[in-house]
This record gives structure tokens, sequence and C-alpha cells, in this order.
């Protein structure tokens, strides 16, 4: 599971450092409420991004996209509404992102975004 932990880790680093070189601003990472867990919340011009983050070593269990699936849309959607609730100042508007990380040992990392996926 410290493999796991750690993987999870790195991706989402990745994950941040890739939206930012996009232009996007990190504004919490791994909130959390009674609901779950939201991996980063940034902003993105005048919209309030949503980012699930996963992360696999190799493409054993599949791609890592392929996790993020209706059900966890509409968790994502959920805890989305609740960070607004708690938040401060207007959210505007506000979008769901995934990044998939593939970060095999000993090799470089591969970054994937999508934009809008719910």
């Amino acid at each position: 599971m410290a493999h796991n932990t750690e993987l999870g880790r790195r991706g989402e680093e990745l994950a941040a450092g890739h939206l930012e070189a996009r232009g996007m601003v990190v504004l919490e990472r791994n909130w959390r409420c009674r609901h779950g867990e939201i991996d980063i919340v940034a902003r993105d011009g005048r919209e309030t991004v949503f980012v699930e983050v996963k992360t696999r070593s190799a493409e054993g269990y599949g791609h890592p996209f392929e996790a993020i699936t209706a059900r966890k849309l509409a968790r994502m959607r959920r805890l989305a509404l609740a960070w607004c609730e708690q938040s401060e100042g207007p959210a505007g508007r506000i979008r769901l992102d995934a990044v998939a990380i593939l970060a095999p040992a000993g090799g470089p990392a591969v970054v994937e975004h999508l934009v809008g996926v719910g």
C-alpha cells in the first residue's frame, strides 16, 4: 500500500505542475469534506476547475482514465458543490477535468489532461 500512496502523491505533484504550466492556479490540493476528497481545485481564468488525478505505473489494470466512471463523475459534482458552498467568494463557472499519469518505475511519466469531463 505504501507504494500506491507514494505513486499517487507523485502523480498529484506531476498533475499540479502540468496545470500550473498551462497557466492555471492551484487553489487547493486534497480538499476533504465528509463526502470525500477532491484531488486538485484550480482556477483557469474565470473557471473553478475540480480535477481528478489517476496515476498508474503501468496499464496492466487499464488506462488511468478507465477508473473515472459515471459514478465517480457524479461524486465529483457533489464534491464540487460542497467546495463552492464552503469557499469564500464566487466560484464562477465550474468545470470537471481529469488528469491521467502513467509513471513507470525508472522511466519518464506521461501526463494526459482531459478538459471538461463531466
